[in-house]
């Protein structure tokens, strides 16, 4: 990096490192938009809620694997850093070793769970039936991913992350392609989904063990040594990323919990629908905060801390721009967008009398995300943590059990924008600390 181009074109750089992040994310929220179309139009309303419901299920996997593989990610690169080649490799081939069992033994203790759960959610006849035949194929599915990611990260730290992005590209393409044959042409229902999902999985990580045994020049596959401090190691290091998507896991089952006790399958049907809007900006949000993080480090580290904040600036303001663009496109074809996933007079109109007050989320979400990820950049984890955990559970779990009780299903949709604000409080006090600080340094 090159701290004067950096101040010439703080808003260039800006976009030459968050492009290519915004687009991989975009990548991976096309599939999950691409399911809810098929399962909406070719198994109905039902499919839809039925997939939701399972999605803390991901969410654990998604913690479990980012846990493992992050904190391996940095034990070997520590080790090429320091010149171990050899502790290196042990440390990728331990890594992906152990992001496999977890993921087996993971399935293994979900697959008993089906029942309590479904019970818990008080979701039954089409709802559950469909429920079982997504998941039971999932469990399969999702050790796949979880490996999947893990080797995408050392393809990152080979050098070589637009190869990786062709592999996400591919996966999408062809889980699309599945998805209408087994949902549209074989009428398989949400088990054609799930196995649309599994294979295109596959066909992935077949292209991730071409690499590594053909291409790559740091990281190879072969026999390793176990080593307990490298597990214990990559486990704390990782933490962090496990409480997070923990924690929007939780969330996400204390939303269905509510909405099937309060309002039942057309409230989760509805929220599902608006909420493939809400994880696309979302994808968006998170592309921008890792474009900015390395940009941000990089200058608060060589003492430009105006830098560092104005960077973290204009990433606010490009962020909220795209909240904007996304409320008016949104406003503009509201009435079209339910029509896609699914044709139901009562979930329509869920749909359009709650859109536009959920969206109102997206002015200060992406605010409160980038400030995050600032904070982080900048070494001031706990301020990061806060504001993380205030929007991702804390004061959203407090939404979610009090307005839907007051309001009903306007109280759902006000859940989101409630706790943003609160949090945006909680930056804006973070934020004038920093300043304070800066002023006094």
């Amino acid at each position: 990096m090159n701290l004067e181009q950096m101040k010439q074109d703080t808003a260039g750089m800006i976009w030459k490192f968050s492009i290519p992040a915004i687009i991989s994310m975009i990548l991976t929220s096309l599939v999950t938009i691409a399911d809810g179309f098929f399962i909406g139009n070719y198994v109905g309303k039902e499919g839809i809620a039925a997939v939701n419901l399972g999605l803390p299920i991901i969410y654990l996997y998604l913690g479990v694997g980012l846990m493992v593989s992050i904190g391996g990610v940095a034990i070997a690169g520590m080790a090429l850093g320091a010149g171990d080649r050899d502790a290196c490799e042990q440390a990728f081939r331990q890594t992906i070793v152990t992001t496999l069992v977890f993921s087996v033994l993971l399935g293994c203790i979900i697959a008993c769970c089906f029942g309590p759960m479904l019970s818990v959610l008080r979701a039954e006849g089409q709802v559950a039936a469909h429920f079982r035949d997504y998941y039971q194929i999932m469990l399969l599915e999702l050790p796949v991913m979880v490996v999947n990611s893990s080797f995408g990260m050392f393809i990152r730290g080979e050098g070589r992350p637009e190869y990786y992005m062709k592999i996400s590209l591919i996966n999408v393409i062809l889980n699309i392609f599945l998805d209408h044959v087994f949902a549209c042409r074989l009428q398989m229902g949400v088990a054609g989904i799930g196995l649309a999902s599994l294979l295109a999985a596959v066909v992935s990580l077949i292209c991730i063990l071409y690499f590594f045994m053909r291409k790559a020049r740091v990281y190879r596959l072969g026999k390793f040594r176990f080593s307990r401090e490298v597990c214990v190691h990559s486990l704390l290091n990782g933490s962090s990323e496990f409480i997070g998507e923990m924690s929007t896991g939780i969330a996400m089952f204390a939303y269905n919990f509510v909405i099937m006790r309060k309002i039942g399958t057309d409230g989760v049907t509805a929220f599902t629908i608006v909420g493939y809007v809400a994880f696309a900006f979302s994808m968006v949000v998170v592309g921008f905060g890792q474009g900015a993080s390395p940009l941000i480090s990089f200058a608060y580290g060589a003492k430009e801390k105006g830098l560092a904040a104005d960077i973290r600036k204009r990433t606010n303001r490009f962020v909220f721009g795209a909240g904007t663009i996304v409320f008016l496109l949104m406003t503009a074809g509201m009435e079209w967008y339910s029509e896609v996933f699914v044709k139901n007079d009562t979930v329509a109109g869920m749909i359009r009398s709650g859109m536009l007050i959920f969206m109102t989320s997206f002015f200060l979400s992406g605010i409160n995300a980038v400030t995050s990820f600032y904070f982080t950049a900048t070494g001031h984890a706990f301020q990061s943590a806060v504001i993380s955990a205030s929007r991702g559970f804390l004061v959203l779990l407090a939404c979610i059990f009090t307005l839907p009780y007051l309001f009903g299903m306007t109280g759902v949709w006000l859940a989101a924008p409630v706790t943003e604000a609160v949090t945006f409080g909680i930056t804006m006090f973070f934020l004038r600390s920093d300043r304070g600080t800066k002023s006094n340094g």
